[in-house]
């Protein structure tokens, strides 16, 4: 079972991050994606040149793609993509707010003309309300949700060092197309989605918002500590080397302070008998387990982990995850030649894989394109 989708045709007037990721997951799962990108092509193809001189978003987020360019404000590049839509499945489009309705394609009316039509649109703030208008990015959606401001060290606010506000909104995007499919199979009718990156950012807020909502008091920002559980961060060891513990309950502390500190008092201390305890005292926590760290090497430390079952990891950088054992790669064709990029993380229990298409060139499917499609 590795093409599921095999047979539906994707229709993708998108650019950037959050539609591309979306329909490359379609694409990966075989459906036919074809994605309609502006004259000068999709924005994101020139974000860098990292990749034989490609662009490493580009070719991670388009690959499974056909690529055609078109300028929708002419009438013979409309046509066309108002023949492609007759024969498609779903339209997913992410452009400036308000652009696809002053094009003729808006959601609404491609639907009335095509009912069983799934129309999938992504925006920066959604569909109504104040900010609809707002053009939208990454780095903005970040700061405007307030993720920033929980994200960084205890000095200043950072951003999340990936695009997780378009990618967050690509899951949400891929999710309710799948939804819609479903429900189209029940009731033979399309149907409209939209998401936006605020909203999705907005939901992965939750526990924040809550937590200032009814407790008065948001997280505070603590870098590589957990703002509602302790001990659960980074921590250096005697030979420089940092390790960031999870314990995660009072029975892991208590195997943590038995048998990685060598104290099981600490497990009953009036300042760090439970959770709440141990975050309101997280100072003097901090210097108790560092008291005993410092005195012991990385493999010292990460034996006395695993005896005690407690939960850790090892602070890595990109270079460690380009040669981490349990790093899962596949090989993905591109006009300038192969890449090899991390897996998708979906695994088929059959043991069946998933082939993953190549990565289009700007354009590279016009002529076919317009000869299947010619109205």
């Amino acid at each position: 079972m590795t093409s599921p989708l095999n047979g539906l045709l994707v229709v993708a007037l998108e650019q950037a991050v959050a539609a591309p990721f979306c329909t490359s997951r379609l694409a990966d799962a075989g459906a036919r994606v074809i994605k309609v990108e502006r004259p000068e092509g999709d924005f994101a193809r020139n974000y860098d040149h990292v990749v034989h001189g490609e662009s490493a978003y580009f070719v991670w987020l388009n690959r499974g793609k056909q690529s055609i360019a078109l300028d929708i404000k002419q009438p013979d590049d409309a046509r066309l993509l108002h023949s492609m839509l007759s024969s498609a499945d779903v339209f997913i489009q992410n452009l400036a707010p308000g652009a696809a309705a002053r094009a003729g394609f808006g959601s609404d009316a491609l639907r009335t003309r095509h009912p069983t039509l799934i129309t999938c649109d992504i925006s920066g703030y959604g569909e109504d309300g104040p900010w609809a208008e707002m053009k939208a990015y990454d780095l903005l959606i970040q700061c405007e949700s307030g993720l920033a401001s929980i994200t960084g060290s205890a000095h200043a606010p950072g951003r999340v060092g990936v695009s997780i506000a378009d990618i967050s909104c690509g899951m949400y995007a891929h999710a309710a197309i799948l939804q819609a499919l479903y429900d189209r199979k029940r009731t033979g009718h399309g149907s409209g989605v939209a998401v936006s990156l605020f909203d999705c950012l907005a939901e992965w807020m939750t526990v924040p918002l809550l937590q200032h909502d009814y407790a008065g008091k948001a997280p505070k920002r603590l870098g590589l500590h957990h703002p509602s559980i302790a001990p659960y961060g980074a921590y250096r060891t005697g030979d420089g080397r940092q390790i960031v513990l999870a314990v995660q309950n009072e029975r892991e502390w208590v195997a943590f302070c038995a048998t990685v500190l060598h104290r099981p008092d600490l497990a009953s201390d009036d300042l760090f008998a439970s959770n709440s305890l141990r975050c309101a005292n997280r100072n003097a926590l901090d210097v108790s387990i560092e008291a005993v760290l410092r005195e012991l090497t990385v493999d010292q430390l990460i034996d006395r982990l695993r005896q005690a079952k407690t939960a850790f990891g090892r602070l890595n950088y990109v270079a460690d995850l380009s040669v981490h054992p349990q790093l899962c790669r596949v090989e993905v064709e591109t006009p300038t030649g192969p890449v090899r990029m991390p897996a998708p993380p979906l695994r088929w229990l059959d043991g069946s894989s998933v082939q993953l298409g190549p990565s289009p060139g700007i354009n590279e499917n016009d002529a076919a394109l317009r000869k299947e499609f010619h109205s």
